[in-house]
């Protein structure tokens, strides 16, 4: 069974928790939800659209996560940004990994925005390909990064 406590309020208040366990598909004490990588980054779910198929979280700009010159280090955002298309994939659909990944960073990610909000969509299927889209804003909405990634279905 799923420890219903280390998953996030949002996600087992919206009724998703037989959603999910139905995706785990007998995996449930091998799948870490979420992954122990998303707490260390301190993140936290804002909102699930079951019907449209998103999830957005959130995460705090970090000193630990800032480059020499003082902003978010692309591999943080990056990580920030597979931190919400994974749990997403495990939302619709069975147990995948990520096989593609690429960011289109667009504007520094400074300490002084406090936090940043990824919102990744899921986009579709084709045989064991999941196919999803991310954009990473910060609180009053500016894009900051967009991200496409492709996702493989374990068998």
């Amino acid at each position: 069974m799923i420890d219903k406590d280390r998953i996030p309020e949002t996600i087992t208040s919206t009724l998703l928790l037989p959603f999910l366990e139905k995706n785990l598909l007998g995996r449930i004490d091998k799948i870490n939800f979420p992954p122990p990588i998303f707490e260390a980054m301190k993140g936290e779910v804002v909102d699930f659209d079951i019907e449209n198929e998103s999830l957005k979280n959130k995460f705090p700009v970090l000193s630990e996560y800032l480059n020499p010159y003082g902003s978010m280090q692309g591999g943080m955002i990056s990580a920030a940004i597979d931190n919400t298309i994974g749990p997403l994939s495990l939302l619709v659909s069975p147990p995948s990994f990520t096989r593609h990944m690429e960011v289109k960073y667009r504007k520094i990610v400074s300490p002084e925005l406090g936090y940043i909000y990824v919102t990744a969509k899921f986009i579709g299927k084709k045989k064991q390909q999941l196919f999803f889209e991310a954009v990473v804003e910060d609180s009053d909405g500016n894009k900051l990064a967009s991200a496409k990634s492709t996702h493989w279905v374990i068998d």
